[in-house]
C-alpha cells in the first residue's frame, strides 16, 4: 500500500471518529452510531454491500465494482471504531501480508 493510499484510509477513520464523537445530526456515520440496532445496523450495511459488490463483479461493471469496494470499506472502518480498534491495526495486518 502506498503511504498516500494509507493516508486516505487514515483521513477516512479520522472522519468517522469525529462523527462519533460529535454526533451531528444530519451525519449518515452518527446515525450508525445512534442506530437502535446499534451494531448490527452496520453488520447488514457490511452484508448488503458485499452482495452489491459480487453483482457488480458478475456484470464485469468496474465503475460499480469501485462504488461498492468503497462502500465496503467505509462500512468496515465504521465497524472497527464501533469496536475501539483503530485504523492502524487494519493497516498493520494488512502490512503482514505483503
Amino acid at each position: 500500500m502506498r503511504d498516500s493510499d494509507a493516508d486516505i484510509v487514515r483521513e477516512l477513520f479520522e472522519v468517522i471518529e469525529d462523527r462519533k464523537e460529535t454526533l451531528p445530526e444530519d451525519s449518515y456515520t452518527a446515525s450508525l452510531f445512534t442506530h437502535e440496532k446499534g451494531e448490527n445496523a452496520v453488520l447488514e450495511k457490511l452484508g448488503e454491500e458485499t452482495t452489491e459488490l459480487v453483482l457488480a463483479a458478475k456484470d464485469d461493471d468496474r465503475e460499480e465494482i469501485a462504488h461498492e469496494a468503497a462502500d465496503i470499506v467505509y462500512h468496515m472502518l465504521v465497524l472497527l471504531s464501533m469496536k475501539e480498534m483503530d485504523v492502524e491495526d487494519l493497516l498493520d495486518e494488512l502490512e503482514t501480508r505483503r
